[in-house]
């Protein structure tokens, strides 16, 4: 199954991505919360491809996915090069306000899992508030040591969606292994995004955010990134590479 549907994605160094516009994404979200079975979305970045390319597993976590955007300029910039352009970015924060906003109208239910204790709490406070109708029907910490616990929470919350916020790779492996036995149809692998949502960390103004330049806010805020940054000329180079060998071969 993984094969058929990489098969009809767009292959970049790996990764297959749904080449879909942020709002098809989002259509594609919602129609999966009236299927009666399980999905799970992820949104991988320049650096979650890289290390795709090195781990098998993590790959596999990847290309399993129901739903695969393009979280990251970078990718857009690698599939240009690799002569395969994708319609858009779909960062995972603005998929999830865009479920939400649907969620909300449907009166379906979110439980949201990650990020430091009482992070998850104020979230859930905010985004009750900006979205008139959205049930947050449970929350937890992702400071947690067994998963069978977490997994029967949220079974009984009846929640139809989770937002997975546990960073990369556990919340990709968290979705793939333990989401069939919550009951919910809808998980979606968000990283740091809870922290946004309760105010806690400050997301790029929007007139970063349509340049392109997000990751240039975020380094200027968390300088500490620059290692994580400065692999980005890498992939693109493994980009440049992959399209040479194909015009070689």
């Amino acid at each position: 199954m993984i094969m058929e549907a990489f098969a009809l994605r767009t292959d970049i160094l790996g990764v297959g991505f749904d080449d879909l516009t942020l709002e098809e994404a989002v259509a594609r979200g919602t129609a999966f919360l009236e299927e009666d079975r399980f999905h799970y979305v992820v949104t991988p970045n320049p650096e979650l491809v890289d290390r795709a390319s090195r781990e098998g597993a993590f790959r596999e976590a990847l290309n399993g996915a129901d739903l695969v955007l393009p979280d990251g300029i970078g990718v857009i910039y690698a599939a240009r090069i690799l002569g395969r352009p994708l319609k858009g970015r779909c960062p995972g924060i603005d998929f999830a306000s865009g479920l939400m906003a649907s969620m909300a109208a449907g009166g379906k239910r979110l439980y949201l899992l990650g990020a430091k204790p009482g992070v998850a709490e104020a979230a859930a406070r905010n985004l009750e508030a900006r979205y008139p109708g959205l049930s947050i029907c449970g929350t937890h910490h992702g400071y947690f040591q067994e998963d069978g616990p977490v997994v029967e929470e949220i079974r009984r919350s009846g929640a139809d969606a989770v937002f997975v916020c546990l960073g990369a790779p556990k919340q990709e492996y968290w979705m793939r292994e333990h989401g069939p036995a919550t009951g919910a149809r809808l998980m979606a692998g968000l990283g740091g995004s809870l922290d946004v949502f309760a105010g806690v960390v400050e997301r790029a103004p929007e007139s970063w955010q349509k340049m392109g330049l997000e990751w240039l806010y975020r380094l200027m805020k968390e300088p500490s990134r620059i290692d994580r940054m400065a692999r980005l000329p890498l992939f693109l180079a493994s980009a440049l590479g992959e399209r040479c060998k194909r015009k070689g071969g």
